[in-house]
């Protein structure tokens, strides 16, 4: 084998290996280095959700809903978020619950209505009842004491022939929603002057109010906070008094009047034994 032949050879020997190295490194030949990749961490948000099971109608409270962790994905629209909205007390005050909310469901903006938005007095409203509005005045809403969720008798004075004046408890037990536009007692309000108050009543009861306000005057009966009174028959007048003198009815049975424990009748006489 003469020189020529070998040098030939061993310059193709030379570039089939300086090719066999550039194809493999073009091929990305070789042990791959492995390298830790840690996974990217799923973005979260604080959402409004309820920490107990929420009714229609119901004031909202700041310890009755909590923040929570929900994947920012799944975050819809609706939903109130800290990043919105801020501190609980602000998503809370004023407002009232729309419709009803279990345990850890998101509060969104449609299941709260505030207090100056329309919708609100309905939301107030326990399922089957409704707002009627009755005109009163400082003598017959208790001098101004009677607010908003308290409780109330409703008494209907009217006159009959004779010029004689009838009163009736028409209705017992009943809520007041508000008294004018005030729907909530304020820290340390302790009378509310108002011309309207508006009642939350039964259908029925309702046509009775608006039947009850074309026959006389309307007055409210405060009830105290924790009643247990026996529940006063609707409809059951009290005995009637009479007005004018030398009126023939005037000789029917005197009115009982109670001073200081003491009972006395119409003339003055202090009855004996306690009053029934």
């Amino acid at each position: 084998m003469n020189t020529k032949r070998i040098i030939v050879l061993g310059i193709a020997g030379i570039m089939a290996i300086v090719a066999a190295l550039l194809a493999r490194s073009v091929m990305g030949g070789g042990t791959p280095k492995v390298e830790a990749k840690i996974a990217p961490q799923m973005q979260m948000s604080d959402v409004l959700v309820a920490s107990s099971a929420l009714q229609p109608g119901q004031a909202l409270l700041a310890d009755q809903v909590r923040w929570q962790k929900w994947p920012a994905t799944s975050v819809d629209s609706s939903f109130i978020t800290r990043s919105s909205a801020g501190s609980i007390d602000d998503v809370v005050k004023g407002t009232v619950v729309r419709s009803p909310l279990t345990a850890g469901q998101p509060v969104t903006s449609a299941s709260l209505v505030h207090g100056n938005a329309v919708g609100f007095m309905a939301a107030m409203l326990n399922p089957g009842m409704r707002a009627i509005s009755i005109t009163i005045s400082t003598d017959s809403g208790a001098g101004g004491f009677v607010l908003p969720n308290d409780r109330i008798d409703l008494i209907l004075t009217r006159k009959s022939e004779g010029n004689r004046v009838n009163s009736s408890t028409i209705l017992t037990d009943v809520r007041v929603l508000a008294v004018d536009q005030t729907f909530k007692q304020e820290k340390d309000t302790k009378t509310v002057i108002g011309k309207t108050a508006t009642l939350e009543v039964t259908p029925a009861q309702a046509e009775q109010v608006a039947r009850a306000q074309t026959q006389g005057a309307l007055s409210l009966s405060l009830r105290p906070l924790t009643s247990t009174d026996t529940p006063i028959a609707s409809n059951a007048p009290v005995r009637a008094l009479s007005h004018g003198a030398g009126d023939s009815d005037n000789t029917g049975d005197p009115v009982s009047i109670i001073r200081y424990g003491v009972s006395h009748d119409s003339s003055g006489i202090v009855q004996a034994g306690t009053p029934k």
